[in-house]
């Protein structure tokens, strides 16, 4: 029994012991971690507008947002239409647009943000560049690419014969389901030719 005693005792001893120095370097790095400059960042919703909103301007395109804490902080921005159709609040950092959007004309505009000091004009924190990406409304009819399609097709043909081939294309947006859907249909002629969904 006492030779149980005394190796339970030999484990026990190297545990606390090693706990002891646990807590001594658990107490180090806090230590250190609270002397340690903290990294600011650059954060911000995703940027994105829809196309040809129909609601009083200007409109709501999203937030630049830094941790940079200073009273005198001013958000600013620079790049495509910057100050001309986009526009930051300075102390919110929010972001608006002045004009509406055409996604057909203009998909996309690269911006930078910059957070500087009032006083001085120093910047608090590097530049961060972002897009505003515009989405795509269904607002684009398809239209024919050329006004007139010529197509022939011997006598006694059979049934199922190819006559000739159409093409129609649609400006908007291919990756949102359905906006750039093209589907084609015989408005005159329809008891003697059909026409299928390539054209």
């Amino acid at each position: 029994m006492s030779h149980l005693i005394l190796l339970f005792s030999l484990f026990l001893a190297p545990a606390f012991a090693d706990g002891g120095s646990q807590k001594s370097a658990q107490n180090l790095c806090s230590k250190y971690v609270s002397h340690k400059r903290q990294k600011r960042d650059w954060i911000w919703n995703q940027m994105h507008i829809k196309e040809e909103i129909d609601t009083p301007l200007p409109h709501h395109v999203g937030k630049i947002t830094s941790s940079v804490r200073n009273s005198n902080a001013k958000y600013i921005i620079e790049g495509e239409y910057a100050n001309t159709i986009f526009k930051v609040e300075e102390t919110s950092g929010d972001v608006y647009a002045f004009e509406r959007l055409d996604r057909e004309k203009k998909a996309e505009y690269e911006l930078t943000a910059l957070i500087i000091d009032r006083t001085n004009n120093r910047s608090l924190e590097r530049p961060s560049k972002f897009i505003i990406k515009v989405y795509d409304i269904n607002d684009n009819a398809p239209v024919f690419v050329q006004k007139v399609f010529n197509g022939s097709v011997p006598e006694m043909s059979p049934v199922g014969t190819s006559v000739t081939k159409v093409t129609a294309v649609d400006a908007d947006d291919p990756t949102v389901s359905g906006h750039a859907t093209v589907t084609y249909e015989v408005t005159t002629g329809g008891e003697y030719f059909t026409i299928d969904d390539s054209g």
